[in-house]
């Protein structure tokens, strides 16, 4: 069963979030035992180049290599997938028009738009059959719902059956409703248990990016049905894990 078989059945997955762009990160996140990883180039200084060595060694390490763009923007999804990604996470998707423009940007004509390169998907030119099949059975469209006007028009993004699977993000929702950052708010509570139920209603898969690197937070979502999960990222990884263990030296 391909990873995208997995996610749209709702079988349990679990990716990290890369930032750092070294191969050294790529290959110690790697022996965590994660089902795929994230190059994130929206609220990083990863570079196009980078992107295609990070998603050539998350590879070699038999991982699904994806890529959070930074926007639903024609040409960079493009540009990461003829680099090879297996997948795109797409922030702001906030109307089924905007879901059908995603669509557009991954898959060639007829089902899409996207224009033809010769690229590293692509091996060069001489594999350009065998990609357009792992387009279609393999490549992941992740979209994600983190405005209050994705929330209203919900039901209409999710009937756009090439979306894979979607994944909440509570701090853009909560700024979209002016609390930025405090998504424990009633009302941003409501707006996420609303995400819930209708994913629930349509039987879709629930996705979140759970900052924290400990695992209890994440077993919480999983808890929750949720079953497309992020957990945590590099930085976080090695960050918490040495101020815990100086507080601990210092005491």
């Amino acid at each position: 069963m391909t990873l995208k078989q997995k996610i749209r059945s709702k079988q349990l997955t679990l990716g990290s979030w890369i930032t750092i762009p070294n191969q050294a990160v790529i290959e110690i996140m790697s022996t965590a035992g994660f089902d795929w990883l994230t190059i994130d180039i929206e609220h990083s200084a990863v570079d196009i180049e980078s992107i295609q060595n990070l998603i050539g060694f998350i590879q070699a390490k038999n991982i699904k290599a994806f890529v959070r763009v930074y926007a639903n923007d024609e040409v960079i999804i493009k540009r990461v997938l003829d680099a090879g990604a297996d997948g795109v996470i797409v922030p702001m998707i906030k109307s089924k028009e905007d879901a059908q423009k995603l669509v557009d940007y991954v898959y060639y004509p007829p089902k899409g738009k996207r224009g033809v390169g010769l690229s590293r998907a692509q091996n060069y030119g001489i594999g350009f059959d065998q990609y357009q099949e792992k387009l279609e059975k393999e490549i992941v469209i992740i979209a994600q719902i983190e405005h209050i006007d994705a929330i209203h028009h919900l039901e209409e993004i999710l009937s756009i059956d090439e979306i894979d699977s979607t994944l909440i993000g509570p701090y853009d929702l909560s700024a979209s409703m002016n609390k930025p950052g405090q998504y424990d708010l009633p009302e941003v509570k409501e707006a996420i248990t609303k995400y819930d139920q209708i994913c629930d209603d349509l039987n879709k898969p629930k996705g979140a990016h759970v900052i924290q690197s400990d695992h209890s937070f994440t077993n919480a979502k999983i808890d929750l049905g949720y079953t497309f999960l992020a957990f945590s990222l590099d930085f976080f990884f090695l960050g918490d894990k040495a101020r815990e263990q100086m507080q601990l030296l210092k005491k």
